[in-house]
């Protein structure tokens, strides 16, 4: 019996070491990613860890934490702002979807289509997102004043002066388009690289059936980025649901909430209040809800790749 035991332990130990042994032989290419998994961690998982054991705690860096179990999340529920920042999010959302996402879409395929110089049109389109935000907004301060182009061009026309940055109809609206005018060349490469990537056999076939301009891009190109388009739309989602840096820089929410995004409610807890129990609080529901597209973007990205 001694001897059966030992010879079936003997191919269970040569069975194992053939299964690591690949892992033994690129030993050291595995330790190059240490350094890069512990930055990882440090910086990303621990915050995550830390901001949901914070928002159960009242936050006192002087006299020292206490517990308050979901006080944090009672406050954030009775708080009429968060509910006002969720529908200045959501409408947030929805115009940079309605305005800012097909605009990548509509230049990539343009640029696609021109035959001569279409580099210098790539490198045009993609300038204004290598302006730093600070000369941005400066820039377009003086776009949307009173007394600025946009303006003086209506006052030309004879047409009522347009209050961008005062009136809570245009506020938010003003900061989108400000937004796509800055960030579309890089959305806009992506796509692009996609439409390029078509066989071009399909179009020089589509051309000799008489096939247009319009025909080609509806039959040919769009159904064969579609998959890109939603990777590319949950992908924005997640973004816009974060968005207050220029909300912040441009209105500080204003004028009257009407540019107070969720985002930067959690910042005006944090760092105007110094509540940061609150502001955890408010970070773990968002984590939250982005989690939950986040798995709906990776069963689209599994799909799209089978």
């Amino acid at each position: 019996m001694d001897q059966t035991a030992a010879a079936n332990v003997q191919p269970a130990k040569s069975a194992k070491r053939r299964r690591f042994a690949p892992y033994r032989k690129n030993w050291s290419g595995y330790m190059f990613l240490v350094p890069a998994a512990a930055l990882f961690v440090l910086f990303l998982w621990v915050p995550i860890i830390k901001g949901v054991v914070y928002s159960f705690y009242d936050i006192d860096f002087v006299n020292g934490n206490t517990y308050v179990g979901f006080d944090n999340y009672k406050t954030v529920f009775n708080d009429s702002e968060v509910g006002v920042s969720v529908k200045n999010t959501l409408y947030y959302m929805a115009l940079c979807l309605l305005i800012g996402f097909w605009v990548p879409i509509l230049f990539a395929i343009a640029i696609s289509e021109i035959r001569r110089f279409q580099g210098i049109f790539r490198v045009a389109a993609y300038l204004p997102n290598v302006i730093p935000v600070v000369v941005l907004y400066g820039l377009w301060r003086w776009i949307y004043d009173p007394v600025g182009p946009i303006n003086a061009f209506l006052g030309k026309l004879g047409a009522d002066q347009i209050l961008f940055m005062t009136d809570t109809r245009w506020s938010m609206v003003s900061l989108v388009i400000m937004e796509t005018w800055q960030q579309f060349g890089s959305g806009m490469l992506i796509y692009l690289a996609a439409v390029l990537s078509i066989p071009k056999d399909w179009y020089e076939a589509a051309e000799i059936d008489g096939a247009g301009i319009w025909a080609r891009v509806r039959h040919i190109t769009l159904p064969s980025i579609k998959g890109l388009i939603m990777l590319m739309l949950i992908m924005q989602l997640i973004a816009t649901s974060q968005g207050y840096q220029s909300q912040l820089a441009m209105l500080d929410g204003g004028p009257l909430n009407a540019t107070l995004t969720y985002g930067l409610k959690i910042v005006k807890y944090a760092f105007t209040r110094l509540d940061y129990g609150v502001a955890s609080a408010m970070g773990v529901l968002m984590f939250l809800v982005l989690g939950g597209l986040a798995v709906v973007q990776f069963r689209m990205q599994n799909r799209g790749g089978n």
